[in-house]
């Protein structure tokens, strides 16, 4: 698979990295042996970068990697996790728990240190903490070889440059806010990014499902509009044998601006598939069509987090 640059830092990404949401079970319930198979395929098929967080089912993502990856090379994979967020409603960026999850994340992982770590959805918090005490306090564990790289993850676009006006980080991770709908990131931020040589990655390439033939969930925040935007999209490329899935990963990862695209699941099948859409070549006719369906919609989104932070 395509490896790109990350910033300034000397990691090579695969243009899709494997998301391990999924294997906390955030979405549905998931068999055991499936989880882990995915993590192999995903490896196997060169989807390298493995993206995680203590959030996803409360440790269980962290858990379950650790198992999958014992005897796995350590230099053969690219580790990021997360700090700051481990439930919905239970937020912490102390300097004191920034030691502690990175020591929790390794200690799980079975990973003496991390390539990659972020703190995570950082809108939900008054930001100046992250500029004052936590960033800080990954520096620190990057000097002490815990961590080789640090950065920060969120939605709004606001976030990006609010933080690294203040303080340097190495690295960013937008969520889907790169895909066909909406391309806010690369409109708003990505240029930013370059100017810095901040390293971007971005996630979300199915927008929550919104960009695949899989029914809706009732959680999904974007409005009406947009789903039945994404609806005519999905028919449009059905009507012509191909699945919006498809376009989605290949128009995320067409930017090259961006190190990689994150998608996540734990069914081996949909990870085969994946890398197989990125080998092939992106459709630019069907592209400027389902395009111009999302025109009048384009970019709507959500809110997310506390309102000052969007």
């Amino acid at each position: 698979m395509e490896k790109r640059k990350l910033g300034k830092t000397d990691l090579e990404l695969p243009v899709v990295g494997f998301g391990a949401s999924s294997l906390g079970q955030e979405f549905r319930q998931v068999k055991l042996d499936d989880a882990l198979e995915s993590v192999h395929v995903a490896l196997d098929r060169g989807m390298n970068l493995i993206d995680t967080s203590p959030f996803y089912g409360r440790g269980m993502s962290e858990v379950l990697l650790g198992i999958a990856l014992r005897g796995v090379p350590r230099d053969s994979y690219t580790l990021c996790t997360k700090l700051g967020r481990y439930s919905l409603e239970h937020f912490d960026f102390s300097a004191r728990r920034v030691e502690e999850s990175i020591h929790v994340s390794c200690h799980r992982m079975g990973t003496d240190h991390l390539d990659i770590i972020l703190a995570h959805d950082i809108e939900f918090v008054p930001m100046q903490q992250l500029v004052d005490e936590t960033i800080p306090a990954m520096i620190k564990a990057k000097e002490q070889g815990k961590v080789r790289y640090i950065g920060f993850s969120g939605y709004p676009q606001k976030i990006f440059k609010w933080i690294i006006d203040q303080i340097g980080v190495d690295c960013v991770l937008s969520y889907n806010q790169y895909t066909l709908q909406n391309t806010r990131f690369a409109d708003e931020t990505v240029p930013y990014l370059k100017e810095k040589g901040v390293g971007a990655m971005n996630a979300g390439p199915f927008s929550a499902r919104l960009l695949t033939n899989a029914p809706l969930p009732e959680w999904l925040k974007e409005p009406q509009e947009v789903k039945d935007a994404a609806r005519e999209a999905a028919k449009l490329c059905e009507d012509n044998g191909v699945d919006i899935a498809q376009l989605a990963v290949q128009f995320s990862i067409a930017n090259t601006d961006m190190a990689t695209c994150i998608a996540g699941s734990a069914n081996p099948n949909n990870i085969r598939k994946w890398a197989d859409w990125a080998a092939k070549p992106l459709d630019q006719d069907l592209l400027k069509q389902v395009q111009k369906i999302f025109e009048p919609v384009k970019n709507i989104g959500h809110k997310e987090g506390l309102s000052e932070n969007n």
